[in-house]
């Protein structure tokens, strides 16, 4: 492919820049278009990657056909089989008809199966089948049939470490990196950042009839060496911003003002606070969800004694009050010894957390399950003291489980909510810094009706 060829598909899928290493990323998606092989494009959230996708079908010869983009990372895992392969009626609560699945409508076109490492192991089985034999069985079905779909995935993680972690299947890795295309971040593509600024601003311009804007070399500067995490996304809504904030001013944006609105911190990670382990380092993955979760109701049910404590002492000293505590003899008797107590909050908190030294884990009590159901539990920000704030009852007589399980749900609910404030609303970097992944950052939005916007 020569560079008039390149230029010509830039132009026509609205690609900024002349980035070596994007230049041959779209060389390698022209060359591959032409074929049936599967392709596997790897890259940052927000560096582009569906544009390649939309590339390789418009270039080949499924081009009539239909193309459908889907993220595997929003669908629920329960629901992600019958979306791509259909369901047969009453082969699951709510089944009323049957339905045919992405694979099967898009017979003869292309599919493109962003974020596929959120992919859960059962239905990476499933694809892989159709990769081989171009068979599928619907859900709730005996009957094999067939479909004739070119797969384009795509991925922001390493999927070589997930199949180490066993979250990913080592032979579909295989089968969907046939033809791997890498799509370079926004901070190795050099001048391509001012380009890409400007055609945002002067895109921004045209729509709301304002004068675009114009940066000195100072701020061009300050633009280049920033490193955008959230690639070309987050320069669009920075240059945006700027556009309509500064709108007034009659002169270039000196690099001082452009620093406003470029974010200080670039670790989302940094926000989430570690528990030391037996030797001292704070390595994230020797703890999981349910550990942290064994944390937060240990530290609730520690205020509550405290709150127990204290009710039972101001009304045992007065006679006329000693009544109420024999009406709640059986509450106040639940009250733990002082070894319970936040003096001694840490060592209990051990005998729950199982050491790096070696300790089993079968040593870990059970979740109580019946009390939280199966939600993933809440993660813990910065300071633990300061973000976990202490439980609240009005009237310590009537607490009951139940309320601590509310409780715990209101701090899960806090608990997103910042970690969204914090990354502007990106859910990928909120997930990153509560702990857990997209999807399930995403049920739980949909759980407590969060309003993102």
């Amino acid at each position: 492919m020569n560079t008039q060829e390149i230029q010509s598909v830039k132009q026509r899928f609205g690609i900024i820049g002349n980035a070596p290493a994007l230049n041959y990323a779209i060389n390698v998606a022209m060359q591959v278009a032409a074929t049936d092989l599967t392709v596997l494009i790897t890259g940052e959230s927000g560096s582009g990657k569906e544009s390649f996708s939309k590339i390789i079908h418009s270039l080949s010869a499924r081009k009539h056909g239909q193309f459908i983009a889907i993220n595997c990372g929003a669908i629920p895992e329960g629901t992600i089989d019958s979306e791509l392969f259909g369901h047969e009626k009453g082969s699951f609560t709510g089944a009323v008809d049957s339905r045919k699945g992405y694979f099967e409508t898009t017979n003869g076109g292309t599919i493109f199966l962003d974020e596929i490492g959120e992919m859960p192991l059962g239905t990476q089985a499933r694809l892989l089948r159709v990769l081989e034999n171009g068979e599928f069985i619907r859900v709730g079905s005996s009957k094999t049939q067939k479909t004739d779909v070119r797969v384009v995935a795509a991925t922001n993680v390493n999927l070589m470490d997930a199949v180490e972690k066993g979250k990913f299947r080592e032979d579909l890795y295989y089968r969907l990196n046939t033809v791997p295309i890498y799509v370079p971040p926004l901070r190795e593509r050099g001048t391509d950042i001012e380009l890409l600024f400007r055609k945002f601003t002067t895109d921004f311009a045209e729509r709301y009839r304002i004068k675009p804007l114009q940066l000195t070399e100072g701020a061009k500067q300050v633009l280049m060496n920033f490193p955008f995490p959230g690639n070309i996304r987050q320069l669009k809504n920075i240059a945006e911003q700027i556009s309509i904030l500064e709108s007034e001013q009659n002169k270039p944006i000196e690099a001082d003002t452009l620093l406003k609105y470029l974010p200080q911190s670039q670790q989302p990670n940094r926000a989430l606070a570690l528990f030391p382990q037996a030797n001292g380092s704070t390595n994230s993955d020797n703890f999981s969800e349910r550990e942290i979760l064994y944390k937060v109701l240990f530290d609730m049910r520690r205020d509550v004694n405290d709150l127990k404590k204290l009710v039972r002492d101001v009304l045992g000293s007065d006679q006329d009050n000693r009544q109420i505590l024999n009406n709640h003899k059986d509450l106040f008797d639940s009250i733990a010894p002082d070894s319970d107590n936040r003096s001694g909050g840490d060592a209990n908190v051990t005998r729950f957390l199982p050491a790096i030294n070696g300790s089993a884990r079968s040593e870990t009590p059970p979740p109580p399950s019946e009390t939280y159901g199966s939600h993933p539990p809440v993660q813990i920000f910065d300071d633990v003291d300061s973000d976990i704030n202490d439980v609240t009852v009005e009237d310590v007589t009537h607490e009951t489980e139940d309320d601590e399980s509310l409780s715990l749900e209101r701090q899960e609910k806090e608990m997103i909510l910042k970690a969204l404030r914090r990354n502007n609303n990106k859910r990928k970097y909120a997930a990153q810094a509560l702990g857990i992944s997209e999807r399930t950052l995403y049920r739980k939005i949909k759980q407590y009706e969060i309003d993102e916007e």
